[in-house]
């Protein structure tokens, strides 16, 4: 799964945020960014939009490991508490899946496992073949 993780480096508003996937496979993915200053909002906690952003990463990555690209029709999340300091570490599952949508949750915890934000995604999946698929 390394070209996979490879793969993802390539998008560039995540590595910009200082997010890192950590693991993926199909249906399954983990990302963690470390909270730096520039990740909080004017209250002094990590920014809505970044903590979307990691989940986001995380469920780009699970969808797509299955080596069809992936795109998002439909998102959403709940913010649970707030985070200003350490990592967080955004966990995707897929729940349903078929041939052209499949459903997952990402879970973004804090470093002493509180649950941050829940994120909830379904995606379309297009007859598109993904480049480590490719070339195998």
């Amino acid at each position: 799964m390394e070209e996979i993780k490879r793969f993802f480096t390539q998008d560039r508003y995540a590595a910009h945020s200082g997010i890192e996937l950590v693991s993926v496979s199909p249906g399954h993915a983990v990302a963690q960014m470390r909270i730096q200053p520039y990740h909080f909002n004017a209250v002094g906690r990590v920014q809505g939009g970044a903590i979307f952003t990691l989940a986001d990463l995380a469920f780009a990555a699970a969808s797509n490991a299955h080596g069809k690209a992936a795109v998002a029709i439909n998102v959403s999340i709940t913010y649970m508490s707030a985070a200003a300091s350490g990592t967080l570490r955004a966990e995707a599952r897929e729940l349903t899946a078929n041939p052209k949508l499949a459903s997952y949750t990402v879970n973004v915890t804090d470093d002493s496992g509180t649950l941050v934000a829940v994120f909830q995604g379904l995606t379309y999946r297009k007859d598109q073949t993904l480049p480590w698929v490719a070339k195998g």
